[in-house]
């Protein structure tokens, strides 16, 4: 039986060939049209479908690249199924170079939104209805906020079977149990029976090479675990992913200039000395210490801090916990060559 073409945005997309589809979301004041761009691959063989997205908070540029690269992946030439990939949800904040949108509302707690309320509300729905409830499963790309960085990590729901497998596939170096929130895409999507995977990596507004190189091989994975794409060139993760069931900030104890001792992914038990905080002159030094063993999955990176800002994001570890994983892993991405740099560029 011939597979049949696939219909969205007004247009069709038959099976073996790809388009790019424009979804209208609304204007600008100055009356440029703003839509919601979707990378369309319809495979020529039946599968699932699946979606992967990036910027839904607009500063979040690792994802964009990871989804440029992904798009560019030879993997995807025999794909099973159908793939729905838009490399920027929030063009709002991508070209105000802002987390938020115009009216400083978070995307990401608008969910599900509706056809006639707020800006974000109206692209929630339009993005929910039109992308992610088409799709079996998904992968919502994200960094952390500006002035903090993440250790590559995927964030799964409690209790949720299908992503903690698809989770697993990812590899990528820590696996960090999430409640869901209100308003929130993966929220909304696990409402309506669509289980979503959140990666989280790198910095808001810059490029990390580690994280979208984690970000890529991540994805190839899960599409070839759910039979999408063949194994070919595709390698598998060297360790497991380290499993986290809990995490919370480490603050400053005071205002003042910071200096980091620890990085992210590094490995700390009780008591050790991960950063300190000195007033300008020198004269007070204030230490922050590990209150528990764990993996460093987050930081600050700007060395001037207010009392109470957030420095380091600690996640406790399984008892199992491998203190080579992270290492295994990041010794992989750099000398897969399926990322050369001139296939990447």
């Amino acid at each position: 039986m011939a597979r049949n073409s696939v219909q969205i945005g007004g247009q069709s997309v038959a099976p073996g060939t790809r388009a790019s589809v424009a979804l209208p979301v609304s204007a600008m004041p100055d009356h440029t049209p703003v839509d919601l761009r979707v990378e369309v691959i319809h495979g020529k063989r039946p599968g699932p479908t699946a979606f992967v997205s990036a910027a839904v908070h607009g500063d979040e540029v690792v994802g964009v690249e990871i989804v440029r690269r992904l798009l560019r992946s030879p993997q995807l030439d025999s794909l099973r199924g159908t793939l729905l990939v838009v490399p920027i949800v929030n063009a709002f904040g991508f070209l105000a170079r802002s987390r938020y949108l115009p009216d400083r509302r978070d995307l990401n707690r608008c969910f599900p939104g509706t056809g006639s309320g707020s800006l974000g509300g109206r692209l929630a729905h339009i993005y929910l209805n039109e992308v992610v409830l088409r799709c079996d499963f998904g992968i919502d790309l994200h960094s952390a906020a500006v002035h903090r960085t993440n250790l590559p990590q995927i964030r799964v729901t409690p209790g949720d079977a299908t992503t903690a497998a698809m989770a697993r596939d990812f590899g990528a170096p820590v696996i960090l149990t999430s409640p869901l929130r209100d308003g929130s895409l993966r929220g909304e999507a696990a409402a309506r029976g669509t289980p979503v995977l959140l990666y989280e990596a790198g910095e808001g507004l810059r490029f990390d090479e580690f994280a979208v190189r984690a970000g890529v091989a991540g994805i190839l994975r899960v599409l070839r675990g759910q039979n999408m794409v063949a194994a070919k060139g595709i390698a598998k993760a060297r360790a497991p992913s380290l499993i986290c069931r809990s995490s919370s900030w480490l603050r400053a104890p005071s205002g003042g200039l910071l200096r980091t001792f620890r990085a992210e992914g590094d490995l700390v038990a009780e008591g050790d000395v991960l950063a300190a905080v000195s007033d300008p002159a020198g004269a007070q030094e204030t230490e922050l210490c590990a209150p528990g063993p764990g993996i460093l999955i987050g930081r600050a990176v700007l060395p001037v801090v207010n009392e109470g800002d957030a420095v380091f994001h600690l996640a406790t570890l399984s008892p199992q916990a491998d203190a080579d994983t992270v290492d295994a892993l990041t010794a992989q991405l750099e000398a897969d060559p399926m990322f050369d740099e001139d296939e990447i560029i």
